[in-house]
């Protein structure tokens, strides 16, 4: 889940956790809100990890997918929460993110 080191994103993904779910917590800068998003789930039996990762860069979505994937088992989905300053990023990020689930 991208964005999920802080503000709704961290919301979305504890109660995501809290319903069962294997919660990888994207950050892009903020390691610290993500670790604490993780302990926050893990302390109440929750699964989650943090992964860092820039998804306007095709190489970090990749590596992000493959954390995903390695450390899933099961169904996964996609959930971003991030905001976007411009259309092109926006572009930028469905392109990769589409390229790393047809891979």
């Amino acid at each position: 889940m991208t964005g999920a080191s802080k503000g709704i994103g961290a919301g979305i993904a504890k109660h995501l956790a809290a319903e069962g779910a294997a919660v990888v917590v994207n950050y892009s800068s903020s390691k610290e809100g993500a670790d604490k998003v993780v302990d926050e789930i893990t302390k109440r039996g929750g699964k989650a990890i943090a992964v860092q990762a820039d998804v306007a860069k095709k190489k970090d979505i990749e590596r992000l997918f493959a954390e995903a994937k390695k450390r899933s088992a099961g169904s996964t989905f996609w959930l971003t929460t991030l905001e976007f300053t411009s259309f092109l990023r926006w572009r930028t990020l469905q392109r990769n993110i589409s390229t790393s689930i047809s891979t």
